[in-house]
């Protein structure tokens, strides 16, 4: 019997209908989509692997943001400070030796 997430996933309706908007969103930034679409599914009962299948992930991807919704709900999705020492390399705008 295959292992289900102790991560249930059940959202409000607020949370679906943004879920919703964010995964269809073919502007928004691929990362924010992927994100939408792991929960919404984890929502509808498919486990890790299913989804991972589904949308070309590693399991270790999807298991990685439907523990973070599952512990933060929406804010958990967005993007973290990284760690690290700030870049040096000045912004380029795009015009070679003028």
């Amino acid at each position: 019997m295959p292992r289900q997430s102790p991560y249930v996933i059940d959202l409000t309706s607020g949370e679906r209908q943004e879920l919703a908007r964010r995964a269809a969103q073919y502007t928004a930034p691929y990362r924010d989509v992927v994100r939408a679409r792991i929960v919404l599914m984890a929502a509808d009962g498919l486990q890790n692997k299913e989804i991972a299948a589904r949308l070309s992930l590693p399991v270790q991807i999807v298991t990685k943001w439907r523990k973070r919704f599952y512990a933060q709900r929406l804010p958990g999705l967005d993007e973290r400070p990284r760690t690290g020492r700030p870049s040096t390399k000045p912004a380029t705008n795009g015009t070679a030796g003028t």
